[in-house]
């Protein structure tokens, strides 16, 4: 058993879209306005391998198949956020059991944070909505990194944030590129299946569907046996 002043020592991280909720659905429902307006086509291949966690960056450079950055980045993404915000605001909700897991994690002592690639102000409508921003030590978003997963940046910040070491965090991802960002910082990542396959993932230590069959204890247990 891990004593509590350990315990001070391990944080667990999370991604938000798809992680915290399922918000994808209403990203999608999003895009499609979006592109609409834009006259832009696009297939469900496309929205796998050109959306789902891929910073807006990408999105708009690939689908407007040009270089899209500076203001007109932050104009497009502010439209297409707004718009997902607009659609989402009465639909918040946590993955199954997340609030119980959450709550678990906090009073056994964890260090916790939020890593996403999404903009602050989507950040605080989920975190607010749920009630559950006070767990967070750390909460980054797209505009508090330079560099977007699947490099790690954001990722070894939360971990400064949290003064943590790397390796003793705990990353839970549902993207290839988020997974990547996590196991480029060299942290522990669960896979959350809640928008890919395991099998469309790179390894994890662990893979959950939601939070029923998983707790604190596990995570301390793992860090015992696989880290000095």
């Amino acid at each position: 058993m891990i004593n509590f002043v350990a315990m001070q020592d391990i944080a667990v991280i999370f991604d938000m879209d798809g992680v915290i909720a399922h918000t994808n659905p209403y990203h999608a429902k999003a895009f499609e306005v979006f592109f609409d307006r834009h006259q832009i086509a696009y297939s469900d291949a496309d929205y796998i391998q050109h959306i789902n966690g891929k910073h807006n960056s990408h999105i708009f450079s690939h689908f407007f198949k040009r270089k899209i950055h500076g203001d007109e980045l932050l104009v497009l993404e502010d439209e297409k956020e707004g718009l997902f915000r607009e659609i989402y605001q009465s639909e918040v909700k946590p993955l199954p059991y997340f609030p119980e897991f959450l709550t678990d994690l906090y009073e056994n002592g964890l260090q916790l944070g939020v890593a996403t690639s999404a903009p602050l102000a989507n950040m605080d409508l989920i975190l607010d909505t749920l009630a559950i921003r006070k767990y967070f030590k750390s909460t980054l978003g797209s505009e508090n990194v330079s560099l977007h997963k699947p490099h790690p940046e954001v990722y070894l910040k939360s971990a400064d944030n949290l003064a943590v070491d790397p390796t003793r965090c705990f990353v839970f991802e549902d993207s290839f590129s988020g997974v990547t960002a996590g196991l480029n910082a060299q942290m522990h990542v669960v896979g959350v299946l809640s928008t890919n396959t395991k099998d469309e993932l790179p390894p994890c230590i662990r893979y959950v569907e939601d939070y029923k069959n998983i707790k604190a204890q596990d995570l301390l247990d793992f860090m015992a046996q696989h880290v000095v």
